[in-house]
């Protein structure tokens, strides 16, 4: 698929995500660029944001944008002066609806609002009510759309920063790729206390990571021609939190037709196991901590074991000690944080995705042949909150 020209991709309906999901290791790298460039605006921003005590910063957007806080907030708790700031993530779906649950009027909050058109209602309901409910309320805007609604809210308020993403992240694909991993990194950059040194040498790794999806693509290809109608994702820690993006680019590419789940990998017996059939597709994020990586094994070689399914893959950095099954290794990585993992993880889980649609011949660009899925959500009433 990668390798095929612009008139057999868009005979396919796949030119637009196939060229989003190979191009996203050069963004990464724009977006590192970016942040060097916006670095000090950031700080001065931050800063001014502490002169007002200890501030709620809270992560949000809707579906896939809201799964960039979930998978950022288990590392960056961590890394951050608790005396300072505290982590959140909370969907902009969740704040509209019940904002009485979320906003708080005497704390100093910060919304870190993830978009990538910036014109969902609920990402701008989220910041009006903040707004309305917050005395000292403060936007981050990371967002791919200089024109969208989100990016212009910014415009002329002081206590709020505009973050834009490299133009080529704004996909015009269905399902997001580059705009997610774009807008996750560059919140990495700005909350991680690694220098910028240490972070330029981890975006290396990870762009080099990402390449080898691409050359490894005949691989993945290998493992959709397996017979299977059902898919799992399974991970640890930020890890567990990325299989809800992996599957859902399932479901988004193939119109629903895998069926999948997703869940941490000590999870996943109590209950969830239960999925696993001998057409099932099991795919582990394997976590690069020692500690941690013994649980992936663990149910790794245990659903091996079970031997209901043979489509069981580790994915990987090349270290040991290894499941004993199917593994998809990246050479690099091996000493790398498991957030920074996710990036290369999920351009596996992305070319899953598109492949699997391809093979049941849907088309990736616009995968809902019915229309009831939309690129940005409409149909969206927004009420008046009192």
């Amino acid at each position: 698929m990668f390798h095929l020209d612009d008139k057999e991709l868009k005979q396919l309906g796949a030119y637009k995500t196939s060229n989003e999901i190979k191009q996203q290791p050069l963004l990464w790298m724009e977006t590192f660029a970016n942040y060097l460039k916006e670095k000090e605006n950031i700080n001065q921003f931050l800063n001014k944001l502490c002169t007002y005590g200890r501030v709620r910063i809270i992560f949000t957007g809707a579906g896939t944008s809201a799964y960039v806080g979930d998978i950022l907030l288990p590392y960056l708790r961590n890394k951050v002066d608790d005396n300072k700031f505290s982590f959140e993530s909370i969907p902009t779906t969740t704040i509209v609806s019940n904002p009485y649950e979320v906003f708080k009027e005497e704390i100093p909050t910060l919304l870190v609002s993830f978009a990538r058109s910036g014109n969902s209602p609920e990402s701008i309901a989220a910041v009006e009510l903040g707004k309305k409910l917050v005395d000292s309320f403060f936007q981050l805007n990371i967002t791919c759309a200089p024109d969208g609604k989100l990016a212009q809210m910014s415009n002329g308020d002081d206590h709020s920063l505009l973050l834009l993403m490299p133009s080529r992240s704004n996909d015009q694909g269905f399902a997001m790729t580059g705009s997610f991993t774009c807008m996750m990194l560059s919140a990495l950059l700005i909350f991680d206390s690694k220098n910028d040194e240490q972070k330029k040498q981890c975006i290396e790794q990870i762009i080099d990571m990402g390449n080898h999806v691409v050359k490894e693509e005949d691989k993945i290809q290998n493992l959709i021609n397996k017979d299977f109608n059902r898919i799992v994702y399974l991970g640890s820690g930020c890890l567990a939190k990325l299989t809800r993006e992996a599957q859902l680019k399932v479901l988004e590419l193939t119109a629903g037709h895998y069926v999948t789940i997703f869940d941490s990998s000590m999870g996943f017996r109590h209950g969830p196991k239960s999925f696993v059939n001998g057409k099932t597709a099991v795919f582990v994020f394997t976590s690069n901590n020692e500690y941690t990586q013994k649980y992936d094994l663990d149910i790794l070689e245990e659903i091996k074991r079970d031997e209901i399914t043979d489509v069981i893959v580790s994915i990987c950095t090349d270290q040991e000690p290894y499941f004993s099954g199917e593994c998809f290794k990246f050479d690099n990585g091996k000493a790398l944080d498991d957030i920074y993992l996710a990036f290369p993880y999920i351009m596996f889980a992305q070319t899953v995705s598109i492949l699997a649609s391809l093979k049941i011949g849907n088309t990736p660009d616009t995968p809902s042949a019915t229309g009831t899925v939309n690129r940005v959500v409409e149909g969206v009433t927004i009420h008046n909150y009192k």
